[in-house]
């Protein structure tokens, strides 16, 4: 069941540390190295999860698998986080980690939605858009093929969603002629 407070926690409490240490670049690297493995490999997850598999012997293999990929300190984190049996909350420690990452170097992530995938000059333009209209140069696009919404495009950021899709325009037109706007409703 997924606890975002304790990922949090966990998360803020690396992140700080990691900030004493001037190690902040190299811990982010290796979350998303976890990130990916946890992403990518089905039997990670099932060994992280595992409730037969004793404590002590998950940190030996995580060690084994992480030896030289990633930071002593980051390796000394998933050891903790096994001892306290916190290892199937990993992935959401792990997301939460890079989020508050990208809020303290004030880095937004845009969810751009297309019908097919967007050529360089076009995501250019609407780069360049969006960079103006937020203010930052420090955007992150994350782009999603979505042959739904036909043509057009959705964009999010943070809590601002703009649908501009062509399923939304055909949507909004069946609804204007169910509903006749020009007959006053007695």
């Amino acid at each position: 069941m997924p606890n975002p407070r304790l990922a949090s926690r966990y998360a803020k409490s690396l992140l700080d540390l990691a900030k004493e240490q001037n190690n902040v670049e190299a811990v982010l690297s290796d979350i998303k190295t976890i990130q990916n493995a946890l992403e990518n490999s089905r039997e990670f997850q099932m060994f992280l999860q595992s409730p037969l598999v004793k404590g002590d012997k998950k940190v030996a293999i995580i060690n084994a698998i992480f030896a030289d990929k990633i930071s002593p300190l980051s390796a000394a984190f998933l050891a903790l986080v096994v001892k306290k049996g916190r290892e199937t909350e990993l992935s959401e420690i792990a997301s939460a980690f890079i989020a508050q990452y990208q809020e303290l170097n004030n880095i937004q992530t845009v969810h751009i939605t297309t019908a097919y995938p967007l050529d360089a000059a076009t995501l250019e333009v609407l780069s360049a858009r969006i960079k103006q209209s937020l203010g930052n140069d420090n955007v992150i696009y994350k782009t999603i093929i979505d042959p739904s919404i036909l043509g057009g495009f959705k964009l999010q950021v943070g809590d601002k969603y703009f649908d501009m899709s062509i399923s939304r325009d055909l949507t909004d037109i069946k609804n204007q002629f169910t509903k006749n706007v020009f007959v006053a409703d007695i």
